[in-house]
C-alpha cells in the first residue's frame, strides 16, 4: 500500500533532531509522498529544499495565524516566489492559507485581506489551495465565490454537512487525520463515514493533531511527556477512516490517493 499525507510540516523545528529518521519510518510504513505546505515567507525556502531533497510535494502561502507578524512586503515575497518556481512540479499548491476564527486575539480584517490576496495569487498561477478551515468556513467559501480557485484541500475540515458539500461542490477534498480517531469527534466521524468517497484525503498535521495514542494532558505535556505527531502515523489513522466507510486498507490507500491527486494535479507525476 502506498500512502499520501496531504498536509505536513515537516520544516518544524520538532523535527530537527531526527527530520530523516522520520522521513525513514514514514517510508517504511508505506507513506510515499507527503505535502509540505508554509506557514511564512521565512519557510518558504526551507519547505521547497526539503521537498527536493527527498522526493516530497510543498506548497508556499501565509498562514492566518502568521498575518500578524507578517512584514508588509510578504505578499509580494510570495507572489515572487510563486513566478520563480511557477514550472517546478514539486510546487502543487498555494498554502497554507485561509481563516481561524478560534484564536483569540487575531484581526479577522488583515486575515481577510492576505487571505483574498492569496486566492488571487493561486488564480493567477493556476495553482490550487490548501486551506485552514477553523470555526471559518462559511467566510472561506464567501472568498471562494469572490475569487474562484481550481479547488484544492480544505485541511482537518470540521463543519457541517451543509459547509461540506458546497467545499465538494466548488472542486475541494476535505482533509481527516488524527482527530477522527477520537470517539467524541462525533461531526468529523459523521462526515469521515458520509461524504462521497471522491472527497475524502487523509493527512497528519504532524507535528500537531495527534491521534487518540498520542495523546497527553497538559499535566503529562508538563511532566516531559510528548505527543508528536509524525506521517508515519498515517496508517493507523486510515484504519479509523476505513472502519468508519466498511472499506479495507488497500481500498483506503486508493480512494485517498486518487482523491489527493484529483485535488493536486501536480502529485501525479511524482
Amino acid at each position: 500500500m502506498s500512502w499520501i499525507d496531504t498536509h505536513c510540516h515537516l520544516d518544524a523545528p520538532e523535527f530537527d533532531a531526527d527530520r530523516l529518521a522520520v522521513l525513514a519510518r514514514a517510508r517504511a510504513a508505506g507513506v510515499h509522498q507527503i505535502v509540505l505546505p508554509a506557514v511564512a515567507a521565512e519557510h518558504f525556502e526551507a519547505v521547497r529544499q526539503l521537498a527536493h531533497q527527498h522526493g516530497l510535494a510543498y506548497a508556499l502561502g501565509i498562514h492566518p495565524l502568521y498575518v500578524a507578524q507578517a512584514a508588509g512586503h510578504d505578499l509580494d515575497r510570495l507572489e515572487q516566489a510563486l513566478q520563480q518556481h511557477r514550472n517546478d512540479p514539486r510546487l502543487v499548491a498555494v498554502g497554507e492559507i485561509g481563516l481561524d476564527g478560534f484564536v483569540p486575539g487575531l484581526d479577522p480584517a488583515l486575515q481577510q485581506q492576505y487571505y483574498l490576496a492569496q486566492l488571487k495569487l493561486a488564480r493567477r498561477f493556476e495553482l490550487p489551495v490548501i486551506l485552514h478551515v477553523r470555526r471559518s468556513a462559511d467566510g472561506l467559501l464567501q472568498g471562494l465565490r469572490r475569487l474562484p480557485v481550481v479547488g484544492g484541500l480544505a485541511h482537518a475540515f470540521n463543519a457541517s454537512d451543509e459547509q461540506a458539500r458546497r467545499f465538494v461542490d466548488m472542486g475541494f477534498r476535505l482533509g481527516f487525520g488524527g482527530a477522527m480517531t477520537f470517539d467524541r469527534a462525533l461531526q468529523i466521524r459523521h462526515l469521515a463515514a458520509s461524504l462521497p468517497a471522491d472527497a475524502l484525503v487523509l493527512e497528519t498535521d504532524a507535528p500537531d493533531i495527534p491521534p487518540h495514542w498520542l495523546y497527553r494532558t497538559a499535566a503529562q505535556r508538563q511532566a516531559g511527556q510528548t505527543s508528536r505527531n509524525e506521517p508515519a502515523e498515517l496508517p493507523r489513522i486510515a484504519q479509523t477512516l476505513a472502519q468508519l466507510r466498511g472499506w479495507s486498507l488497500d481500498d483506503t490507500a486508493r480512494h485517498t490517493a486518487d482523491n489527493a491527486r484529483a485535488a493536486l494535479p501536480r502529485l501525479a507525476a511524482l
